[in-house]
This record gives C-alpha cells, structure tokens and sequence, in this order.
C-alpha cells in the first residue's frame, strides 16, 4: 500500500512510518522544507500549497501534523500558531484529496481527547458533545476542517488521542527524567482522570482504522480504564523504584504553565468505544504494562 504522511518526524509519526515501512508500505513523507530523500515530498500548509500529484496513487494518507500543544506558555500568539498549525494544515490535505480524480481510500487526521473537555468523574465517548474551552474549541475546528474529503466520499477517520506513554517525545516523555530523579508526584489533589494509550497500542489502533472499512469518524485512541493521576503516580515510582512523595500545588501549576494547567489539571474519563466494538486487541492495556513496554523501548 502507498501511504502518503505528515507529522512523520514528531514521536507518533515517527513510529508510525517506521511501521509501516517494516512492513512493506510505500511511504510518502510530506515535509516543509525542500526534500532530502526519494521518499519525501513537500508541502507548505501556511500557503495551502500541495500538489495533488504528491499523493497521486495513495490509498491512505495520514495527517499528523501541528504544533505541540504543551511545548510552551499560551500566549495569544502561541494560541494562533496552534490553531493555525491544525486548522490551515488539514484544509490543505483535505482540499488536495478531494480535488483528486482518484482520491485515497482513506484520510486519517490527527485529533485528541481535548475534544471532550473536563469531564470530572463521567465517562464520555465517541457520541458525547465536545466540551468547553481553547483545546475543545480546537479539536471540534480541526476535525470540521477534514468536511471536504468526507463530502468527496473519501472515509474520513480522526484519531482522537489520549496521553501516549513514551519514553522520549509527547507530555509522558516529560515525567520519566523527573520520576527517575526522585521528583515525580501527583499534580494537584491527584483524582483527576488520565486517559492513555502505549506508543504501541497507538501505532496499532491506527494501522486499525487504516485497514477496518467500517471505522470513520471520531475513533478515541485510549486505553479501556482510565487512571487517576495519582494511581499514575503510584505506577510511575513502581516501575522507576523511586518515591513519589512530590506533589505540585494547582496554584504552582497555573503560575508555571498559565491557561494550559487547568488542562493538566484536567479530568478525562474517555472510553475507546470504537475501538473496543471494532475487536482492536490491546498489547498493553494496564498502566504498569504501558510504562513497561515504554523503558524497553527506550
């Protein structure tokens, strides 16, 4: 299969394009500077620039690409350039496939759980409104953006993303140097729900949504039981052999990371309902599993 895709050098794509490229996949790498390798192709998603002839003979493309949303302090301008980054990136994609004679099977976008807000202590799924705030507002324009591959007929997947437990890379990279340093704790009063998923079972429920006609839509890419912070404390420690006596007060968190505490402090209770009825077999569905398979991996 020939697999155009972007966001390929972040933590997800990465992973993904080398899995699929074991394999056997064709992979397309769409980047933003002038190409270094056969394999790549470029874009300019700030110009809404793509050839279509890039993805000419794809039958899947893959749209992971934006800025990280917790890699600096909220200020007005960040908050463009993350909006921007998704809103203008997949309006580029979504305009190239839909004006394709022969488009792709399948546009599967990057999406994430922000959709839902705080939940607090309800479940929520694929059916539940979006929530309230910056990162809601976000996902539901991000996802509205892919509507012109949907209406051309193309299945239109968006994989809504929990907290992904790497090693290296994304927010979960983050805590395993302060944990392995004896500086882990719960954040604020610890009983907000973390909704996460293994790099693996991530990499895996996509090439999922890539080969299951049946999936389109949102399709939350979680792990069935969601954890409090302070469990995932507790789990960090165990598999580090360091204590977890730390803790950082909300009002510490709010000074140190402006607006986007509230969304660490957050709680999300996401249930991967499309993925569990679709018969998507988990590698590593327990936290301590997860954390496991992320040392191993290095």
């Amino acid at each position: 299969m020939r697999i155009a895709v972007t966001g390929a050098s972040g933590l997800i794509g990465s992973a993904l394009t080398t899995s699929l490229g074991a394999d056997g996949h064709d992979v397309v790498r769409l980047v933003r500077r002038e190409p270094q390798h056969p394999g790549e192709a470029r874009w300019d998603p700030q110009r809404r620039a793509l050839d279509p002839g890039v993805l000419a003979g794809c039958q899947a493309v893959v749209h992971l690409a934006g800025a990280g949303v917790g890699d600096r302090r909220w200020t007005d301008a960040r908050k463009k350039e993350l909006y921007d980054s998704r809103i203008l990136g997949t309006a580029t994609i979504t305009a190239a496939v839909a004006g394709m004679d022969t488009p792709p099977e399948v546009l599967l976008c990057g999406s994430a759980i922000g959709y839902y807000g705080d939940t607090g202590n309800d479940w929520v799924d694929e059916d539940s409104p979006p929530g309230t705030g910056f990162l809601a507002d976000l996902v539901r324009d991000w996802e509205a953006a892919a509507e012109p591959a949907a209406a051309a007929g193309v299945r239109t997947a968006f994989a809504r993303t929990g907290l992904v437990v790497a090693r290296h890379g994304g927010a979960w990279g983050r805590l395993f140097p302060l944990f392995k340093a004896g500086l882990g704790g719960r954040l604020g009063n610890g009983r907000q729900f973390w909704s996460f998923i293994s790099l693996h079972d991530e990499i895996a429920a996509m090439r999922h949504i890539l080969d299951t006609p049946a999936l389109s839509g949102p399709v939350n890419l979680t792990a069935p039981e969601p954890l409090m912070n302070r469990e995932v404390t507790a789990a960090m420690g165990r598999a580090l052999h360091r204590p977890t006596l730390a803790t950082v007060p909300a009002p510490a968190l709010r000074l140190a990371l402006g607006e986007f505490a509230g969304d660490v402090l957050g709680s999300q209770r996401v249930r991967p309902k499309r993925l569990l009825e679709s018969r998507f077999t988990y590698a590593f569905p327990e936290v301590d599993q997860a954390i496991g398979a992320a040392l191993r991996t290095g």
